[in-house]
């Protein structure tokens, strides 16, 4: 999933095969979209939406075509979908709140492969792009598969950035070979030249990640980099179990980010207890 701020008004929106914007009761069903221009299947400003029995495909080099993409959107529902694209199955960006996501079948191929890929299954972010207040909250992920990408579930955020990405649930989610499978990422930077450290950020708290397993194509399996300014907090990790692809141990590292392990958690647990 993916997490990102709307586009400033001097800019032209990305092409997108299929929009609704300012939409309400908006129900897509047994749809195949192929190779889209960037967005295949797009949400502005919608409410009470349904996305389900969708077949999405795109080249696995081809940049930006994200499957389904929430834009400022709430009362979401995304299920028993295909998705094999060249970038995130499905994106966030904005104001985003109670948004399902089950039976996603995420990759294989390039779209969802990780060889020279950016696809993530779902990616939040990228929060707090120009200072922006972003909220996303209240978003479940379950019962999904990811084969061969580049990153598995992400929340992301600019320094700088405003608004809060909490209670998020990943749950059941079955991993084979993903290059990042769980990544927290305060820090993003997608520009050129380095980005100048700021002492704002999006809150990140109350995010779960239960029954994770499958492999992970690199040995870092769990990534979270979190402010010094606005800690990471309330996270969970429980039932996790990832393995490096061929059976070795994989690893995990955290900053800034505190929260709690509950049962079997491999690699194991970098959070820190109560405060960081």
């Amino acid at each position: 999933m993916y997490l990102g701020s709307p586009q400033p008004c001097n800019t032209r929106p990305p092409p997108r095969a299929l929009h609704f914007e300012e939409c309400r009761g908006v129900s897509v069903q047994g749809v195949t979209l192929q190779n889209g221009p960037q967005f295949h299947l797009s949400f502005t400003r919608c409410v009470d939406v349904k996305a389900s029995f969708l077949r999405l495909v795109a080249p696995a080099e081809s940049p930006n075509t994200d499957g389904i993409h929430l834009n400022d959107s709430s009362r979401v529902q995304i299920t028993d979908n295909l998705i094999s694209t060249g970038d995130d199955c499905v994106s966030m960006v904005g104001n985003c709140s109670d948004v399902r996501v089950r039976d996603i079948s995420c990759g294989p191929g390039h779209g969802i492969s990780t060889n020279t890929q950016h696809v993530v299954l779902v990616s939040i972010g990228s929060l707090g792009k120009n200072r922006t207040a972003d909220r996303v909250e209240n978003v479940r992920v379950d019962i999904c598969l990811l084969t061969n990408t580049t990153n598995g579930v992400r929340i992301k955020s600019w320094q700088g950035g405003m608004g809060s990405a909490r209670d998020l649930r990943f749950e059941s989610i079955v991993m084979k070979n993903v290059s990042n499978p769980i990544i927290i990422d305060q820090y993003y930077c997608d520009q050129p030249t380095p980005c100048a450290n700021q002492t704002e950020a999006v809150e990140v708290r109350k995010v779960e990640f239960v029954d994770v397993r499958g492999t992970s194509a690199t040995a870092r399996a769990i990534k979270i980099a979190c402010s010094d300014t606005a800690p990471c907090t309330e996270l969970e990790l429980r039932n996790v179990n990832l393995t490096v692809v061929g059976g070795g141990a994989a690893t995990a590292s955290c900053y800034r980010a505190s929260g709690k392990a509950a049962g079997v958690v491999a690699p194991a647990s970098c959070l820190a207890k109560g405060d960081p």
